[in-house]
């Protein structure tokens, strides 16, 4: 028997499987395009109001943040420059973080077809997201009522935010592998194209 009786074509499950990564591929793509776009061209024209040349401007943005570090980001604003960082985070960061999500959930799926339990990882970074914004926006609301910062919200959204970075990490550590486990598959299959 010679090697061209023993090849055999690829058979409906096959090639359903091998549409369905192209499908995948597309949704990660058009959801990577999604999400550049809308960092420079929605996120950071709206963030602008809230924007200061000295100290950080984003709390978020840090691994974990002190009583200290709010306080400090608080009084380099006006209450106005506090309220559009109030509707940032309502509006325009939550729908920052489903973007993000559904990307790295598109991603997940484009490289892990049959481990889909990793996709719980980018949900629930989204989710810690969400929850440390609401812990913000909460602490402004205290500081422009009563110009007083809760210590314990204060370690509260640290924590939410320290634990998004976790997720963040470990998104970045499955897909890093994800890539790794592709390129090597790539590679290895071209080497027995010429082989055989």
């Amino acid at each position: 028997m010679n090697r061209q009786t023993q090849e055999v074509e690829p058979g409906p499950i096959q090639m359903a499987k091998g549409s369905g990564n192209r499908r995948i591929l597309s949704l990660a793509t058009s959801s990577s395009v999604a999400f550049v776009l809308y960092s420079f061209l929605i996120l950071e024209p709206v963030g602008k109001c809230f924007m200061v040349e000295d100290g950080s401007n984003s709390l978020g943005l840090t691994f974990s943040y002190t009583l200290q570090m709010v306080q400090d980001f608080f009084e380099l604003r006006t209450q106005n420059q506090l309220e559009c960082y109030v509707d940032f985070l309502q509006i325009w960061d939550v729908m920052y973080a489903g973007i993000y999500a559904a990307m790295y959930c598109f991603w997940i799926m484009y490289f892990y077809h049959d481990r889909r339990a990793f996709l719980v990882v980018p949900v629930l970074a989204m989710v810690a997201d969400w929850a440390e914004n609401f812990v913000e926006i909460m602490l402004i609301n205290n500081y422009l009522d009563s110009n007083t910062i809760s210590e314990t919200l204060v370690s509260v959204g640290s924590g939410l935010n320290m634990i998004k970075w976790v997720f963040f990490s470990l998104i970045y550590l499955i897909l890093a592998v994800g890539i790794r486990t592709k390129i090597k598959s790539v590679l290895r299959r071209r080497k027995e194209n010429r082989i055989g």
